[in-house]
């Protein structure tokens, strides 16, 4: 019998001022062990995922009360096979440097204003918190390796116009987490140069592949991850489970 992998989440609590728990990928052999953990939790949100191709367990989700909030869908660049494409130089990039975070988390309120996440997809949560969520993440990947193992940033004439967080998940893969581009910025290939920077940096690292995830709707960043060699592999369903 698999078990569930579901544990409270601290953070979520702390910005949004109730009992919150997530579980990465939930199914049908761990849906019992979940809602029993939620249970004895005084859990008041689950946040899940759950894979999109599961649709008779989708449909009992949603039977239980669990309410659709965003599909993502998953790409990966093999880095073994194919060479990494050339860079165009269209902005400098660079590590993180301290005292860089505080430009990043301005970049981060101006490239995910408006962005419809599944936080901001449940109309129960207040809607200035979800815009923190995006703000605080960027910032922190900058100052805590426990949040990303690496941030990387593109320079303009001198000015911080676009950041990307990476993340070691194992020996073999690595994964892009989190990134914008100023919107002053955006159309001049600084999210392009970004990318190709981590595929360089995952390499260094010996890994064997990149990955990279974000809703279905957002079309744009797909758009270059698919010239830049990734391809789809995977999606998940994100679910919001309420315990009134």
């Amino acid at each position: 019998m698999k078990t569930a992998q579901v544990a409270l989440s601290p953070i979520d609590e702390m910005r949004f001022g109730i009992r919150v728990a997530r579980i990465h990928e939930l199914t049908q052999e761990t849906l019992d062990e979940t809602l029993e953990f939620c249970r004895d939790h005084a859990v008041k949100m689950l946040i899940a995922r759950t894979p999109s191709q599961a649709i008779r367990f989708v449909q009992q989700l949603e039977d239980l009360g669990f309410r659709l909030m965003d599909t993502l869908v998953y790409y990966r660049r093999d880095l073994v096979r194919t060479p990494v494409p050339e860079l165009q130089n269209a902005a400098l990039t660079r590590p993180v440097r301290t005292g860089d975070e505080t430009v990043v988390r301005e970049i981060a309120a101006q490239a995910f204003q408006g962005y419809l996440g599944h936080y901001h997809a449940d109309p129960r949560l207040d809607l200035a918190a979800c815009d923190a969520v995006y703000v605080s993440w960027a910032e922190r990947s900058c100052v805590d390796r426990a949040v990303a193992d690496e941030v990387l940033v593109a320079e303009l004439e001198g000015q911080l116009v676009g950041f990307l967080t990476l993340r070691r998940n194992t020996p073999e893969q690595v994964e892009i987490v989190l990134n914008g581009v100023a919107p002053s910025a955006q159309g001049r290939g600084v999210y392009r140069e970004l990318v190709i920077h981590a595929l360089v940096q995952s390499k260094a690292w010996k890994a064997q592949e990149t990955v990279v995830s974000t809703q279905i709707v957002n079309l744009a960043p797909q758009k270059v991850w698919v010239r830049l060699g990734f391809e789809p592999f995977q999606s998940y369903y994100t679910f919001h489970k309420w315990f009134d």
